[in-house]
């Protein structure tokens, strides 16, 4: 499969800021991938994915839509993409049927919005105004908008913050389903266990800068330690040794350990998602969505 997204060189500077706000990025987003744009608040995700979407159009540089000039794109261009924004807009006077109705006039072709519905679990509350919808059920409801035209190519900022860990599963599972049928996902988030779940392959966006471009496997390997670290009991009490994991099926001391020890659990070195953006960012998480740049 070719590039869904072609970027090269890309600049862009807002007209009140002193500076440009990305300065001068290139990367592609691969058809039928999962791609991660991650980084710290203001580091210009959010301003590149406006790019992308064609909301913001006063930039330099190239970017090619399936070998198309985005620039050239009309509107069929939104037929083809779907877009999950990180703070959900609906008419809250309108039920979560109707809104959906509404935007489903806009495409010439829609996907089935009943099982959509029923999938993340709304179905039943349908003709329920969404102005009485919890977080969490407008966090679903704007997926189901983002789905509604069966996209090509699918935009999702932050699209599990705010819900439970069962219903995270269920759009996290219909996002992997949706790229395993040949679709591409734009991804931008600050939670490092959506990355690790979904993404093919992630980018760190610093200072309007991309830092690194890789897979999260590979970006372990180089940020990761090799060694194994195993926790036993030694006269009841907890104990901790460390081996290379270089040779380590030749190890004779981590042979005897497993052999003759009580042992409770085995770790790799393998460094989170969460530490490599630390390093690679220079900007801590504390677990929780920041603000959106």
């Amino acid at each position: 499969m070719g590039a869904a997204f072609q970027v090269e060189d890309l600049r862009f500077k807002y007209p009140s800021s002193p500076e440009d706000t990305i300065k001068g990025i290139s990367f592609e987003v691969r058809e039928g991938e999962i791609f991660g744009l991650l980084g710290p608040s203001g580091a210009g995700k959010s301003t590149t994915q406006k790019i992308l979407v064609k909301l913001l159009d006063d930039y330099q540089g190239s970017i090619q839509y399936f070998g198309r000039d985005l620039r050239a794109m009309g509107h069929s261009f939104y037929e083809e993409i779907g877009v999950g924004f990180e703070m959900p807009v609906h008419f809250t006077k309108l039920t979560g049927l109707e809104n959906m109705e509404f935007f489903a006039g806009f495409y010439s072709k829609t996907a089935d919005m009943q099982e959509l519905m029923e999938r993340v679990g709304l179905w039943e509350y349908r003709h329920v105004k969404v102005g009485e919808y919890s977080k969490g059920m407008k966090v679903r409801l704007n997926f189901v908008r983002a789905m509604l035209n069966r996209p090509r190519v699918l935009f999702l900022d932050e699209v599990t913050n705010g819900l439970d860990p069962k219903n995270a599963r269920i759009i996290k599972d219909m996002i992997a389903e949706y790229r395993d049928q040949g679709g591409t996902v734009f991804l931008t988030t600050h939670l490092m266990n959506d990355v690790e779940q979904l993404c093919d392959r992630v980018a760190f966006c610093v200072n309007g800068r991309l830092a690194e471009v890789s897979t999260p496997r590979d970006l372990k390997l180089k940020y990761g330690k090799r060694e194994v670290k195993v926790e036993y009991r030694q006269n009841g009490r907890l104990t901790t040794a460390v081996f290379p994991l270089d040779g380590i099926g030749f190890n004779e001391e981590f042979q005897r350990l497993l052999q003759t020890a009580e042992v409770e659990t085995i770790h790799s070195g393998e460094t989170s998602m969460e530490e490599i953006f630390i390093i690679v960012t220079g900007v801590k998480l504390n677990g929780q969505a920041e603000q959106a740049d």
